[in-house]
């Protein structure tokens, strides 16, 4: 029998604390935080785990050789359990969504799960594969803002898909490593993402005094704390580009995702949620020590 760790393993479930910020910045950025949100952001973390499913049954003839330890070459987890899931978690996914959040929400749900699909059967091996999965994530925060005005979320969406690219872009040499130009790349990307991230679109309405400077400062140290983590991750590629590098590079990039998730939650407002967000990385941290993100 398939063991529940074994399909922890395959999903890569401590992974998942990096998907609801993308729901709760996109909803604080459309002004759509509200009693769907919850509901929206477990739908995302469905979807999340069912790309990563799928994506281990589309690659299991290449696990068998590049890493003959994931469950599927292992034999820990038959093929067919592996697609059964991906499916299952997909349809579940997609449900949730429209159960929380009607058409609008389904509107957004349904092209997110195409996306991941078909990241893991086409896109994956090709050029556009870090932009597909950037789109992904991109997706993943407008489902969040399905319920409000979408387009104010446009630039939290953005945002996260320019952090995606990186990390992507990054995780395509975790077994051959990479030469220093790519690491080079992904690191400016991150200095500019950290940049932008505190900037607000719409200043919201933070009042006055204690509350209004919270509002001003919060952005800006999770900013700085998402790209000190990250970026650090990246400057040990560019000084050693080897394969284990690489690999904690990407690690720092899924699990420093929620510093900047919570960034810009903040910055539409919501500060304290926007803590609550970023406290998910350090806890990510630790479990990624248990089950790796990659």
């Amino acid at each position: 029998m398939t063991r529940l760790a074994d399909l922890a393993e395959l999903v890569r479930a401590p992974a998942a604390l990096s998907v609801p910020g993308d729901v709760l910045s996109g909803a604080a950025a459309a002004g759509a935080l509200d009693r769907r949100t919850p509901a929206l952001a477990g739908a995302s973390v469905l979807l999340y785990w069912a790309g990563m499913a799928a994506n281990d049954w589309a690659d299991r003839r290449l696990d068998a050789v590049e890493r003959p330890e994931r469950p599927i070459p292992s034999g820990r987890v038959r093929p067919s359990v592996a697609l059964g899931v991906a499916s299952g978690l997909t349809a579940a996914g997609l449900a949730v969504a429209t159960a929380a959040g009607g058409r609008r929400a389904a509107a957004v749900a349904l092209p997110l799960a195409a996306t991941i699909w078909g990241y893991d059967l086409r896109a994956k091996n090709t050029a556009a594969g870090p932009a597909v999965m950037a789109a992904c994530r991109g997706l993943d925060v407008l489902l969040g803002a399905s319920g409000g005005r979408m387009v104010r979320a446009l630039p939290a969406a953005l945002t996260v898909a320019a952090h995606t690219w990186t990390v992507t872009a990054l995780s395509r040499r975790e077994v051959t490593g990479a030469d220093r130009r790519l690491p080079g790349l992904t690191l400016a990307g991150t200095a500019l993402i950290a940049l932008a991230a505190p900037a607000r679109p719409t200043p919201p309405d933070t009042g006055s005094g204690r509350a209004a400077r919270l509002g001003d400062l919060v952005p800006a140290v999770l900013a700085a704390g998402y790209a000190t983590r990250y970026g650090r991750a990246q400057a040990r590629v560019l000084a050693d580009p080897s394969p284990g590098r690489v690999r904690a590079a990407v690690g720092a990039g899924i699990t420093g995702l929620p510093a900047l998730q919570g960034a810009l939650t903040a910055r539409a407002g919501a500060w304290l949620l926007g803590l609550a967000v970023a406290g998910a990385a350090p806890l990510g941290r630790r479990l990624a020590r248990l089950i790796s993100p990659t």
